[in-house]
């Protein structure tokens, strides 16, 4: 019995040796011819050095990453989970949950002075917006203090570019790489029979995601439901960015594994974008993951093929998404018009418009990249590519430069600047920021009246060195030392780790931009639903639920213990260790004091993810 077992493991293992072989001839063969089509070339000096590749599923929180699993809606992620080679654990994000903070923080390990996905400088009466490139390009020069994680490597579809010496997709570039820059002629049919699978899987995926938005339509035009965006240009951005810029992105990177990049950092959108607007339970986020999930699969079998140099991969999310009611649907008006409301009819109100979506962006990109096909094509072929491209850019309603930003050039009363359950407001009758005492001067029962809204959980004022955050119930307020004392009950007693929540708060109350006040918006732990400030079913940007807590698949060898990461930016120095950009060093402990007599209660005492299979702070 021992010797047939002998013989049939000898035999498995020949099978598995001479699959590999011919997989990694094809791959080869594919991808070498690939580059040439590019123009590209191996980036494989250092070989012998492990790679780096980080795919993130932006706003996929470890809840419902867990919930995705085990009902099936990512299958490859679940079968590297029963391989065992991944631990699985979640970590804080910390404030604000949004994308710019998590990556400013992963990627540089600072992610200071960035309070909300969008803000105002009252010094300069400007409004910033993260998703716009000239703002992202100032951030991360701000930031950028310590070497990126993606030094000598590729960014792909990010805010920032980690350092990267090549990006595509990516905000704060100034001066993007175009992939098909250096295809000639027609190299592009060659590209597509190169891999005819992957052009009839565009195209499948295209027809299957409109198909799948009309359903969707009519079945909520059946059902009455008023949550889904009714704009026109959607289902168009909606291919866009759930299916062409998915599957190029995807390709991007599969060329540069086999190139021998040492450090890739790929982001998916498409399951943030549809959750904020169908839900996070929905049919076409769920379809959204099982789409991810494909490509996840392709990277990890090229990267398991070793062709060019061994890479450690990282499956993460940078916030959650908490199920979520918009302010508007519930109230009958925005936040801004219920302060301009309360404040008087003379005041003149600046708030946040629609219309900001990631979708424009990827599509501004996408024609930048048209653009740079039609350079290289025949007169004639040049022609068609260039009709099509204004055909859309037209489509898109998309001037021919960069996307403005919003310049703001009168003076004007009030400012709020939401971004999901977070929301900024600034009063323009001083250029620098107003204590709680200048405002209430101003405005004598604002505060009171903020407060007292059903939909309005939490109020953060600033009165000199001090830091005040109320609610209805009580206040805590920390003073110049950062020492805290509480007057009724502590206002963020219903989270799960109120002090955590506490600190987060108190950093971002003490950034220069950030509003005058900073409201958040109403979270009910039972239903576990959160008022947003913005038409969003499924919200990140404050606290509260499942927006806090992201996941992070990691190499099994590593045994990280992210038990004390109370921010994005305690990731980093793990990522710059693996580069080698960092000597070792501990989490530093950012620990602000509790109230004297308070003592932290069994939710509070430090950070313990589910102990399951594939799970676990440490493992």
């Amino acid at each position: 019995m021992n010797a047939i077992r002998y013989w049939l493991a000898r035999i498995v293992a020949a099978l598995l040796d001479a699959f590999a072989v011919v997989t990694g001839f094809y791959y080869s063969k594919k991808y070498a011819a690939i580059i040439k089509r590019l123009g590209l070339r191996p980036e494989n000096d250092d070989a012998d050095q492990p790679g780096l590749i980080i795919i993130q599923i932006d706003g996929l929180s470890y809840d419902h990453f867990l919930q995705a699993v085990e009902n099936g809606h990512l299958p490859y992620i679940r079968r590297m989970l029963k391989r065992g080679e991944v631990a699985l654990s979640r970590w804080r994000c910390g404030l604000p949950s949004t994308t710019p903070a998590a990556q400013a923080g992963i990627m540089f390990g600072n992610n200071d002075g960035i309070p909300a996905f969008r803000w105002y400088d009252k010094q300069h009466r400007t409004s910033l917006v993260c998703k716009l490139p000239g703002t992202a390009a100032s951030l991360q020069s701000q930031i950028a203090q310590k070497p990126g994680i993606l030094a000598h490597g590729v960014s792909y579809v990010n805010i920032f570019d980690g350092g990267a010496a090549s990006s595509l997709f990516t905000l704060s570039t100034l001066q993007p790489r175009h992939l098909f820059a250096g295809v000639q002629g027609i190299g592009f049919i060659a590209l597509f029979l190169l891999n005819p699978i992957r052009a009839l899987r565009i195209l499948y995926l295209v027809l299957k995601e409109y198909l799948t938005d009309a359903l969707q339509r009519v079945s909520s035009r059946l059902k009455g439901q008023s949550y889904l965006p009714f704009i026109g240009i959607f289902p168009l951005l909606r291919i866009f960015s759930n299916v062409i810029f998915r599957e190029i992105e995807t390709f991007a990177v599969l060329v540069d594994i086999y190139r021998g990049v040492p450090a890739i950092y790929a982001t998916y959108y498409g399951y943030d974008e549809l959750a904020h607007h169908f839900g996070v339970h929905s049919m076409a986020a769920h379809q959204a993951l099982r789409g991810i999930d494909g490509c996840i699969r392709q990277i990890d079998r090229l990267r398991r093929a070793g062709i060019s140099r061994p890479y450690a991969l990282f499956v993460l999310s940078d916030h959650g998404l908490t199920p979520a009611v918009p302010f508007e649907e519930r109230y009958g008006q925005t936040l801004g018009q219920y302060i301009a409301g309360l404040l008087g009819k003379e005041v003149i109100l600046i708030e946040h418009g629609e219309g900001e979506q990631q979708y424009l962006t990827q599509a501004h990109y996408l024609l930048d990249e048209l653009k740079a096909i039609e350079v290289n094509l025949p007169p004639a072929a040049a022609r068609v590519a260039r009709r099509i491209r204004i055909l859309v850019r037209r489509r898109l309603s998309m001037p021919n430069n960069e996307l403005p930003a919003w310049n703001v050039q009168r003076r004007h009363d009030v400012v709020v600047k939401s971004s999901g359950s977070l929301a900024h407001v600034y009063f323009n009758i001083a250029n620098q920021p107003l204590d709680l005492s200048e405002i209430a001067a101003a405005f004598p029962d604002l505060v009171i009246k903020l407060l007292s809204h059903e939909g309005i959980w939490l109020v953060v004022a600033r009165e000199r060195e001090q830091v005040l955050i109320m609610s209805q119930q009580g206040i805590l307020t920390y003073d110049a030392q950062g020492m805290p004392h509480i007057e009724g009950e502590n206002p963020l007693q219903r989270l799960p780790e109120p002090w955590h929540a506490a600190q987060q708060i108190l950093r971002i109350a003490r950034f220069p931009q950030s509003g005058d006040l900073i409201l958040f918006g109403n979270y009910d732990p039972e239903k576990d639903l959160i008022i947003c400030f913005e038409k969003q079913w499924a919200s990140h940007g404050g606290i509260g639920g499942a927006q806090d807590y992201p996941f992070i698949l990691y190499p099994r060898y590593l045994q990280w213990d992210l038990s004390s990461v109370w921010n994005a930016r305690d990731l980093y120095p793990l990522f710059a260790q693996q580069r080698n950009l960092l000597p070792n060093e501990t989490m530093p402990d950012r620990t602000l004091p509790l109230p004297i007599g308070v003592e932290i209660g069994a939710r509070d005492d430090g950070f313990s993810p589910p102990h399951e299979e594939g799970s676990g702070g440490k493992s």
